[in-house]
């Protein structure tokens, strides 16, 4: 059997829902139920991350084995170990839904390995009593992005869950894609994923809802201990620092999202890690062109809630919710209010620095803010590949004229016949602006290079590549998530031999189910 040292802690140091079993229910006064994972037909091994492997101390051997395939497909239970489904509520797209919890995960266990804590979590493991009236499974679809997102995700520095592994269940399962009354049968699948926890903003929530304040503060002060262990206070203030931790690592990753052209879709407060984390990659999507309006959750289709421009402002609406759930242990308004007032002013601050290092502006100039937004405004006018446009901003050199600067970027254009008049004008204007603000940096051409290749990455997981490693897996190849997962290991590094997916999206891909718009069961 593997050796993994177990040391589980959120089961046992708080309180657990009273009924066994998977049956939909309200469970109150509980952080938690203990469930069973569904045992699966033929389980088979898709992928697995050997960075991940040995975080948790196991080895590539290990993943070989039927222990370990029969572990994370969730048909052997680790021994000494209670798998459980956390309980959480939520704001789902604004509104207050009330219990949702792990419909379709379940917590294996918790390990520690070189000092770090790991959370083991089955994604697509069966029922469990917030499954409400779905069936607790995933399919091949879903999976293959979450556990390519994830992996990739880490490697550009955001901070993320992790994925250890990927598994075709041996099931069919039935899914209507596009919620149009089409369902078909899809390959089942289970990605097992790891983070130091996967506690979120609607763990507290539907305790406050319910005012159930005994274990509203137990969870605070398991979290705390766990995962704030930097915060030495005391009382109320305690869990004012708490908060204001929140705030902080909120808004680092979201800065990281606007940083790469990330779009999370679905920002509800069931999906907002307590830790900074993204968690939960469903209809998640990169921007191909620079739109600050787009989203690609068809469910959010109408209203944009959820579009990327609007990210920041709904990390501080969402924390607005975590402040009222943290409310009843503090009793306060007024210092609650004056953590979230300082959200804005602390996010403009972190964005100005990370939009200036994206252009090769590593002084302070007071002229940048408006240099940023010009070009905001700018990179709007025609479609413009987000990621292309920045990698290749670094190859302008400070001797370039408005012309021969403007040329080093047009591949970035999806038609560079609509570049002309006043959009053309547009962009030798600001190309004029940036090359005189260039003039005060000391970094030469090369080092400004290195530092901009830093930040602006060559290759991320665009939905037609994760789309394309899809179809092939649909027939049994899976080479695909092996190439692009081993690729997007470095994002930041030239790799001339995958130089094809440094590209815009293909047309084909434009208005391609899977390559634009998806649903949350994606």
């Amino acid at each position: 059997m593997m050796k993994l040292t177990i040391d589980d802690t959120f089961n046992k140091e708080l309180p657990a829902d009273t009924i066994l079993g998977s049956s939909r229910r309200q469970v109150t006064n509980a952080c938690y139920s203990f469930v069973t994972p569904t045992k699966t037909a033929n389980p088979s091994l898709v992928h697995v991350s050997e960075e991940m492997l040995k975080a948790i101390g196991l080895t590539s051997e290990d993943a070989k084995s039927d222990d370990f395939l029969n572990v994370f497909t969730g048909n052997t239970i680790l021994e000494n170990t209670k798998p459980f489904a956390m309980c959480y509520g939520g704001h789902q797209f604004g509104n207050w839904a009330g219990q949702l919890g792990d419909g379709r995960a379940i917590n294996l266990t918790e390990i520690v390995h070189n000092n770090k804590r790991w959370a083991i979590q089955l994604k697509g493991a069966g029922e469990t009593p917030y499954s409400r009236t779905a069936d607790g499974l995933a399919v091949l679809r879903s999976s293959v992005r979450e556990y390519l997102c994830s992996e990739a995700m880490f490697h550009l520095g955001v901070p993320t869950t992790r994925a250890l592994s990927l598994s075709l269940s041996g099931d069919e399962v039935l899914r209507d894609v596009m919620y149009n009354g089409n369902p078909d049968y899809e390959k089942g699948a289970i990605v097992s994923r790891l983070a130091p926890s996967f506690i979120r903003f609607g763990n507290f929530e539907i305790l406050a809802s319910r005012q159930d304040t005994e274990t509203l503060r137990q969870l605070t002060e398991y979290t705390i201990k766990h995962f704030y262990p930097e915060i030495s206070s005391e009382g109320k203030q305690k869990y004012l620092d708490f908060l204001t931790n929140v705030r902080n690592k909120t808004i680092d990753m979201i800065v990281h999202w606007q940083r790469v052209g990330f779009v999370h879709g679905v920002m509800n407060t069931d999906n907002m890690s307590i830790l900074g984390l993204t968690i939960d990659y469903g209809p998640y999507g990169w921007l191909e062109g620079y739109d600050l309006g787009w989203t690609p959750n068809t469910t959010d289709i109408q209203n944009k809630r959820y579009r990327f421009e609007n990210q920041p402002n709904i990390g501080i609406w969402n924390l607005l919710k975590l402040a009222n759930a943290l409310y009843p242990l503090i009793e306060e308004v007024d210092p609650l209010q004056e953590i979230l007032n300082g959200y804005h002013d602390l996010f403009k601050e972190k964005y100005l620095k990370m939009m200036q290092e994206k252009l090769g502006l590593f002084s302070s100039d007071e002229s940048d803010s408006e240099l940023i937004g010009r070009l905001e405004e700018t990179l709007q006018l025609t479609e413009t590949d987000m990621t292309i446009f920045f990698r290749n901003l670094a190859n302008v050199s400070v001797n370039d004229e408005v012309d021969s600067a403007f040329k080093k970027i047009t591949n970035a254009f999806y038609a560079l016949n609509e570049v002309k008049g006043e959009t053309k004008d547009y962009w030798q204007d600001w190309f004029k602006r940036y090359l005189k603000r260039l003039q005060k940096e000391t970094f030469s051409d090369s080092e400004r290079k290195i530092k901009m290749d830093l930040i602006n990455p060559k290759y991320v997981l665009r939905n037609y590549m994760a789309q394309l490693a899809i179809d092939d897996a649909d027939k049994g190849d899976y080479k695909l998530i092996d190439e692009l997962y081993q690729m997007l290991k470095t994002p930041y590094s030239e790799q001339p031999e995958k130089q094809k997916w440094f590209a815009k999206r293909p047309e084909w891909a434009r208005n391609k189910i899977g390559c634009s718009m998806l649903s949350c069961s994606s």
